[in-house]
């Protein structure tokens, strides 16, 4: 059952669809299999930029299937606006577009619960995107979400909605001290929804099994990324599904032997959007430098990203949890200019050195990052079609990440055009 699974390895926003983008060539189906609109993935094609929240980044080649599958929480008219919004630039995608109608439906409620919550937490303040996405995988859990099924069915949605706004208005007008929300006009809404989904919906964990049957090539695109993971990541600074390649049998219908080969994405430093640990943090000039060299603004809020330099530990922890196969280091042209590159290498907590990535979050959070500097490089990089054409201390650098990790480098991007990348069957 030939299969490749493309995972962020950091906090998120590693460049996978770029990467995802640039090998969905060798694909017959691309998944997405988890999260929902609180991601995005940034793709650039010959000068145009698309931004995509649910579609899979496979929607800019012709002839690909492209699956929503049942581990994603979708925002219908969200998707329906990014489903619009590529035909309006001329690319059709709803025959080639499955939405599983086992996926739970994020709703109007969900987005304001979310903002009433955020800052409840335990007194803390997660830095959640406003989407609805954690409330969305709470209903889930309670078994009381709506799924796409039910958005398609009047008489199921009209039912489950009215129990599910009861429990919500109660908890807006007597917990948070707000206004209720209108059945009517929750219900209308959601059910033209449904009526403009419907052909999309698809038994999709079924149509996985088939295409990796009849040997297909099926490529699982992970959101965010492991350190965000709900049981594996910086919890509570977490998202509410799991975001690494565990993830992938459940939220797709699939057999965990059908993952296949894996492909970790990591920027050649770090960065983290919202609250949480986060050890490798730099403040002043060089994060402003690649802040603005890296484009490090969310594809999703906007908001700016905090930046880092490469943390080993986590990066290795991540690997090690994945299996992973080869690794995508991205973004390695913002790294041009600056004398020295730096990579966490440990953590100094309570006085005592560690080595390992601390997976309890209160010890990353008096953690101390130890840093080893390396030369830096001042040539553009963005020209070159071959690993031998980057420089010397560029090439020093992908080989320490790569030793220190033990996971060879399979992709190298030198800058956010398809064609600015260097992989390692082609060097």
């Amino acid at each position: 059952m030939p299969a490749t699974s493309v995972i962020g390895v950091q906090w998120g926003d590693e460049g996978k669809g770029k990467i995802i983008d640039l090998i969905t060539d060798r694909a017959d189906v691309v998944v997405r299999f988890q999260g929902g609109a609180n991601a995005g993935h940034t793709v650039i094609v010959g000068g145009e930029k698309f931004v995509f929240h649910l579609l899979p980044s496979g929607v800019l080649h012709e002839g690909k299937l492209n699956v929503i599958a049942n581990g994603v929480v979708v925002d219908p008219g969200q998707l329906l606006g990014e489903v619009e919004g590529l035909e309006s630039r001329g690319r059709e995608i709803r025959s080639r577009l499955a939405v599983s109608g086992a996926a739970h439906c994020v709703m109007p409620y969900h987005k304001r619960l979310d903002e009433y919550r955020e800052g409840r937490k335990a007194g803390v303040k997660i830095g959640t995107t406003g989407r609805g996405i954690g409330p969305a995988y709470s209903d889930k859990a309670n078994r009381s979400g709506i799924r796409v099924w039910d958005l398609i069915d009047e008489d199921r949605l009209e039912a489950k909605l009215h129990a599910n706004l009861d429990e919500k208005n109660k908890l807006f007008t007597r917990v948070f001290d707000g206004e209720p929300m209108r059945f009517d006009e929750v219900f209308e809404q959601a059910r033209v929804w449904g009526a403009r989904l419907a052909p999309l919906v698809r038994e999709t964990g079924k149509l996985l099994r088939e295409a990796l049957a009849a040997e297909k090539h099926v490529f699982f695109e992970g959101a965010q990324g492991l350190m965000l993971d709900i049981d594996h990541g910086t919890y509570p600074f977490v998202t509410s599904s799991n975001s690494d390649s565990l993830g992938i049998a459940a939220g797709a219908g699939v057999p965990p032997r059908a993952i296949g080969h894996q492909i970790g994405v990591a920027k050649a430093y770090c960065t983290r959007v919202g609250a949480g640990p986060f050890p490798s943090e730099l403040d002043g000039e060089v994060a402003d430098r690649l802040r603005e060299g890296g484009s490090e603004f969310g594809a999703t809020t906007g908001r700016p990203r905090r930046c880092g330099w490469f943390d080993v530990p986590a990066a290795r922890y991540a690997a090690a949890l994945c299996g992973l196969d080869g690794l995508a280091i991205t973004k390695l042209d913002v790294m041009t200019g600056l004398p020295e590159v730096g990579l966490v290498t440990g953590y100094r907590i309570d006085g005592e050195l560690y080595e390992d990535y601390p997976v309890d979050t209160p010890m990353l959070e008096r953690s101390e990052p130890v840093v080893t500097m390396f030369p830096g490089w001042t040539e553009d990089v963005t020209g070159a079609t071959r690993y031998q054409d980057l420089p010397q201390n560029c090439r020093a650098f992908v080989a320490e990440i790569t030793s220190r990790l033990g996971v060879p480098w399979e992709i190298l991007s030198i800058g956010p055009a398809r064609e600015s990348t260097i992989l390692r069957e082609t060097a």
